[in-house]
């Protein structure tokens, strides 16, 4: 089989959706001789900061001088991005072995479990030490939940998001990501509301689990007075907190995890690249609770507004009328809206333009141009609301190849 082959068989999964439940998963395990059983792993859940989370323990792992595998989802440019050995993308003849062997070994998959499949087996075959594996889609059905009992797992911040499949509620939502918990497992938590955190206290306890808050663990919070962390934004120093502890627990002292969070890179959050045009500031915020750290960030920054445009795209699944409405408090002069080339799903730029003045462009290189012109040189330009826009402006602004995007 050709790489190209492999990657559009499993393409061709996609309408299966973001299928919850463990069976078929557990079935192709057992296929393929259990690989998800070979190596010792951090398990990550949360809505927001999960992604963040993963990539500082991984990153702290290796300054700890193991040899780590991390999984994480969707991508922003190419699809090997989401399986890493030793902090690099997985090799294309790598990702060819094993995606064949997950393609056959899991022929009624659904496209996100032939990726957490094909995951595993690169990280049996790479004898890694540990693996931290981002959760997909809430914690109790997900994919990844097949793992047996992690080494260390969280759970990060709690928002709103895919409420058609885990609750109405915050509450709801929590449960679902709960649903991680194995006998005997302390979950580390970041910030969470009262009433979330005693929701998932309550169903990691009927399994036998505990939780730990990195919000009110004495060293996590005398470790991020001091600490530098290597992405930007406020709330990063409370993935910081989550990651430190996490990165105790697998024996990494305080110099490894300072090292490793002050190194770690996350591209497209909070990442600016700066152009022989100009300035960019990429966010995969995709959710309200994402755009509240988004618009933080930027009014911190204290830009004239007339130095401010921001370029905007949603899936239309997501909560994008909440997301909009904070976004054109800061950014009402300049604001563009646009779809990403691949998103079949993307909210039409007419619609969004309707809620608020904007700039309707066809698109993702036409909104780049229009907004770079109407700030100059030294203004600011903002990419926002969904990964799939973002993966595609990077690529766009770096030069890079690019495989479609998926946004599960």
């Amino acid at each position: 089989m050709r790489f190209e082959d492999a990657l559009r068989s499993v393409y061709a999964r996609i309408p299966l959706g973001m299928r919850l439940g463990l069976a078929a998963m557990e079935e192709a395990c057992a296929r393929l001789g259990h690989p998800e059983q070979a190596f010792p792993t951090v398990h990550v859940a949360g809505t927001n900061g999960k992604g963040s989370v993963a990539a500082m323990v991984e990153a702290i792992a290796r300054e700890h001088g193991l040899r780590t595998g991390l999984f994480t989802s969707p991508h922003l440019a190419r699809f090997a991005e989401r399986i890493q050995i030793d902090g690099q993308p997985i090799g294309d003849g790598a990702l060819l072995a094993v995606l064949e062997r997950a393609i056959t070994g899991g022929a009624d998959l659904s496209f996100f479990e032939t990726t957490t499949l094909a995951a595993f087996l690169a990280f049996r075959e790479a004898k890694v030490d540990i693996a931290v594996v981002e959760v997909g889609l809430g914690g109790r059905l997900d994919a990844t939940n097949v793992i047996p009992s992690p080494r260390a797992a969280c759970i990060t911040r709690i928002a709103f998001d895919h409420m058609d499949k885990l609750g109405k509620s915050l509450v709801e939502i929590g449960r679902e990501k709960a649903g991680i918990a194995k006998p005997g497992l302390d979950i580390v938590t970041g910030p969470l509301d009262p009433a979330v955190r005693e929701a998932i206290r309550e169903t990691a306890g009927a399994i036998g689990a505990t939780l730990t808050s990195a919000e009110q663990d004495p060293s996590a919070l005398a470790f991020t007075k001091t600490a530098k962390v290597g992405l930007s934004g406020a709330h990063q120093l409370e993935n910081a907190r989550v990651a430190y502890l996490l990165g105790r627990r697998l024996g990494a002292d305080e110099d490894a995890c300072a090292r490793g969070i002050a190194g770690v890179r996350w591209p497209g959050r909070l990442e600016t690249i700066v152009t022989h045009d100009g300035a960019v500031l990429l966010d995969a915020a995709h959710n309200p609770d994402g755009v509240a750290s988004l618009v933080a960030h930027v009014t911190g920054l204290a830009i004239p507004e007339t130095k401010l445009a921001l370029v905007f795209g949603v899936l239309a699944d997501k909560e994008w009328r909440e997301m909009q409405d904070a976004l054109a408090r800061g950014f009402s002069r300049r604001f563009y809206v646009t779809p990403a080339t691949h998103a079949r799903s993307a909210m039409p730029p007419a619609d969004l333009a309707s809620r608020h003045a904007g700039s309707v462009c066809p698109s993702v290189p036409d909104a780049l141009r229009e907004a770079r012109s109407a700030v100059g040189p030294e203004g600011l330009v903002v990419i926002a609301g969904s990964i799939m826009l973002v993966g595609e402006a990077r690529s766009l602004l770096l030069g890079l190849p690019r495989d479609p995007p998926v946004a599960m």
